[in-house]
């Protein structure tokens, strides 16, 4: 499975902005996908997952209520749509997919990673 990440950008505190993952190479039905972010001198550290098939998502305390995650089966894509942006919330995005049908926020249970979009919110 391939992975391209994508939307990254600058913005300012209290704006939106959606990233977008396309997954490519096979089929990817029974996945999770998952986004991860990791901020300058920080630890790579989960953001959200959603199991492809029903779409059931799950969220870090951080970002509950902000981003969304969601999927589009026909496009083979995954986004993350990110509003009341922080400046906590500046790192580098990536997305990723676990090939099992059972979730996971561990970063070492996800078996493909895309090669991140990097988000900056200044204040």
């Amino acid at each position: 499975v391939q992975l391209q990440a994508s939307g990254g950008g600058l913005v300012q505190a209290g704006d939106s902005l959606r990233l977008s993952c396309v997954a490519s190479g096979r089929t990817i039905s029974r996945c999770i996908m998952g986004w991860f972010r990791q901020a300058p001198g920080k630890e790579r550290e989960f953001v959200a997952w959603i199991r492809w098939s029903s779409g059931g998502s799950d969220y870090a305390e951080s970002v509950r209520g902000r981003f969304t995650i969601s999927r589009d089966n026909g496009k083979n894509s995954v986004y993350l749509q990110m509003h009341s942006l922080k400046p906590e919330d500046t790192a580098v995005y990536y997305c990723a997919a676990r090939d099992s049908a059972f979730v996971s926020r561990a970063i070492n249970e996800y078996d493909y990673w895309g090669q991140g979009t990097l988000v900056t919110v200044s204040s």
